[in-house]
């Protein structure tokens, strides 16, 4: 089985992690995809790139599974966060719309009253986050947070979310996701 990280090109605080990732040792390129996506393999890991929104990737374990033959164990998602108090923050959290009633449309992805099984990885992921961003003296600047789930896409296998938010990126992505950050920190123990 494997682990799909995914990126997403148009997404600046998504593919600055994916590029640490890729700059780690290991990765090569992985089988080709007919949606139009780049793929790397390191281990069990696949690391998908893309144009495309990510909450509008609904069953991409089951594609990836369709399309290379290999059963998708987890994913993981590279994302922004964007919220009203322009905060600077890092996120983790679930997927899905669970609160919305089968009348209402999900503003971004999911289905309503749905919501993906929980990635086992959320909880330890927060405390490294915490961990990392008290040591890098990015708190109380930076809220690390375990967010409530709010959005898609859809998928079947345990799923998370991890989320950059800040007008900062830019010049913060050497102390948050470079290979000297928590990538190294937590060993990347999903590459077997």
């Amino acid at each position: 089985m494997v682990v799909l990280v995914v990126a997403t090109a148009s997404d600046p605080a998504s593919i600055g992690p994916a590029a640490a990732f890729l700059a780690m040792p290991g990765w090569s390129p992985g089988p080709p995809i007919p949606e139009g996506m780049e793929s790397f393999t390191n281990g069990n890991v696949r690391l998908l790139k893309h144009e495309r929104s990510i909450v509008a990737e609904d069953d991409l374990d089951r594609r990836w599974q369709e399309a290379t033959g290999e059963a998708v164990s987890e994913v993981i998602f590279l994302s922004k966060h964007t919220a009203v108090s322009n905060r600077p923050a890092l996120t983790v959290h679930p997927i899905g719309v669970p609160h919305l009633r089968e009348d209402e449309t999900p503003p971004q992805g999911g289905r309503p009253g749905w919501a993906a099984v929980p990635n086992p990885r959320i909880g330890p992921w927060f405390r490294l986050m915490q961990k990392v961003a008290a040591d890098q003296g990015l708190v109380p600047e930076f809220e690390i947070t375990l967010e409530a789930t709010h959005h898609g896409p859809l998928t079947s296998t345990p799923t998370m979310f991890v989320e950059i938010g800040t007008h900062l990126y830019p010049s913060l992505v050497p102390y948050i996701f470079c290979a000297s950050f928590w990538i190294n920190s937590y060993k990347l123990s999903f590459i077997a």
